[in-house]
């Protein structure tokens, strides 16, 4: 049975002392030996499992998958495959400060504690507070390991990526990542705040001066979400050696598309990074009133409809899901929660129809509906595209809309998006599907515009044409303030990391 979920509120919020020698094996078997035999420390699970998303699958049959695909769940973090599936989670950015006796501390204190995949998918081997780590390239550096990882957007950091992502500059960034100080980031999570304050005190007081805090984003699942958020990870992909039984429409990708020196992942990479996965990080902005008050203005006019369900429509038609998850290509004028919740049917589409010409037909779903500028399905052709997913693992933050934001339709506290992506290649997934796919206004089809919620355009207006199922020649225009994801990126310099496996860890950042 799944989980239950917090209510939602009514708007779109869219969218975690070893031998060096070790082998994976060895690692796996130190590993247990050092945190001592496994116990039951919960009763319940520290993950959420919402009705819209694909079950995760179970210990044995992720074991069983694994073993055919010699893929090894006990050195993978936990959070690199297992997606969107937390309550509460604080990202906290960490410069280092004495490389000596950083890896000393990574080595006795961190690395014990870090959680598995196999961990995670067993409530009587998860721990009370997950964590999981991450490296910059300059925090590599700082351990001196220079070692090519292979990917040049790794290695430049998203700071230098600007004119690539076609992001308005770094005027709106957080200021404590304009630059190379950030590290790495450790990712806590539970299903209390408690638990994970608890767990960040434990963990700095055993890291001594070893490191510094720089920046931390917390206070994460607060929000009382629409479903659009947690049910971001409905299009995750399921990934071969883990995911035993694809649903219906999930993409079926190999292990190398999410990790580095697996099947699938063509790269040269060093050995040691074999099991890792680059992780993208974006901390959005949000102007959620300021959002509604453009739909409320802008309802789509049919027959049938009140205003109020027109402007509904309108923000189903940009994202390409209604708030319950359901799919607009096959609820194309009223949400369907019953089709969103079921993951066996609000996933199984293609938006191609019988009844009509894919490469000309949006009264279902515009071309540049957010979904399907991030995933064409068979815009692209059959069998679909198996190289540019990602799987997102990303987490609200912030309170929810206050009566005073709502009746001004002003935001006066942030509030957005912890978008995390992992990756094998950042320039076949992240970089690809915002530059190449949700940036272009001529993808899928020349003049469509680009994605309403995640193309940027550098801050300039977006023109966008579609949206109305009874004229698609119709053209909206968002500008700056009216959009729900707009120019207000408030982003990383060093926001791409490296998540290394756990042997990794023991054999070449910590000696």
């Amino acid at each position: 049975m799944k989980l239950a979920i917090n209510n939602v509120a009514s708007t779109f919020f869219i969218l975690a002392g070893i031998a060096s020698a070790l082998s994976i094996q060895d690692s796996s078997s130190a590993l247990k030996h050092k945190r001592g035999p496994l116990k039951p420390r919960r009763v319940q699970s520290l993950l959420i499992n919402p009705d819209a998303q694909p079950d995760l699958p179970t210990v044995q049959a992720a074991t069983a998958a694994a073993s055919a695909a010699s893929l090894n769940l006990d050195d993978i973090q936990g959070d690199v495959l297992i997606g969107m599936k937390k309550n509460r989670e604080l990202f906290y950015f960490f410069s280092i400060a004495n490389s000596t006796d950083f890896k000393a501390k990574l080595a006795s204190e961190i690395l014990p504690l870090i959680t598995t995949t196999t961990q995670l998918l067993d409530v009587s081997t998860q721990p009370v507070t997950f964590l999981n780590i991450a490296f910059s390239q300059s925090g590599l550096l700082a351990l001196n390991v220079t070692d090519s990882l292979g990917d040049s957007a790794f290695a430049g950091g998203q700071f230098k990526d600007l004119g690539n992502l076609g992001d308005p500059g770094s005027v709106n960034w957080v200021t404590e990542f304009a630059g190379t100080g950030i590290h790495g980031v450790l990712l806590f999570a539970s299903d209390t705040d408690d638990n994970i304050n608890e767990s960040v005190a434990s963990l700095e007081s055993a890291m001594g001066n070893s490191f510094a805090k720089v920046y931390s984003l917390s206070r994460l699942g607060l929000v009382q979400l629409p479903s659009p958020a947690t049910n971001d990870g409905i299009s995750n992909p399921a990934v071969i050696g883990f995911t035993a039984n694809p649903s219906p429409g999930q993409a079926n990708v190999s292990s190398g598309s999410i990790l580095v020196g697996e099947s699938g992942d063509s790269v040269t990479r060093p050995s040691w990074a074999k099991d890792g996965s680059f992780l993208v990080f974006r901390q959005l902005k949000q102007l959620v009133p300021e959002f509604n008050k453009f739909l409320t203005d802008n309802p789509i006019i049919i027959d049938g409809l009140t205003r109020e369900q027109g402007s509904d429509l309108l923000g189903a038609r940009m994202v390409g899901r209604w708030k319950s998850g359901a799919p607009v290509d096959l609820a194309p004028l009223f949400d369907d929660p019953a089709l969103g919740a079921d993951p066996n049917r609000n996933n199984d589409f293609t938006f191609q129809h019988p009844d009509a010409v894919l490469a000309t037909n949006q009264t279902r779903c515009p071309f540049s509906a957010h979904i399907r500028k991030t995933r064409p399905r068979a815009d692209l052709g059959t069998p679909e595209d198996a190289v540019h997913h990602i799987m997102r693992a990303g987490i609200a933050y912030g309170p929810e809309v206050s009566t005073d934001e709502a009746n001004s339709n002003t935001t006066s506290t942030e509030r957005g998006l912890a978008f995390v992506a992992y990756q094998s290649n950042i320039g076949n997934g992240f970089r690809f599907l915002q530059r190449t796919w949700a940036d272009s206004p001529n993808f899928v089809h020349s003049g469509v515009g680009v994605d309403p919620i995640i193309g940027a355009l550098a801050g300039a207006q977006r023109v966008i044409t579609g949206l109305d199922p009874t004229n698609s020649t119709k053209q909206t225009t968002l500008t700056t303030g009216k959009s729900f994801f707009h120019t207000l990126w408030s982003l990383a310099a060093e926001s791409t990391f490296f998540s290394p496996s756990l042997s990794a860890i023991a054999s070449k950042l910590s000696v």
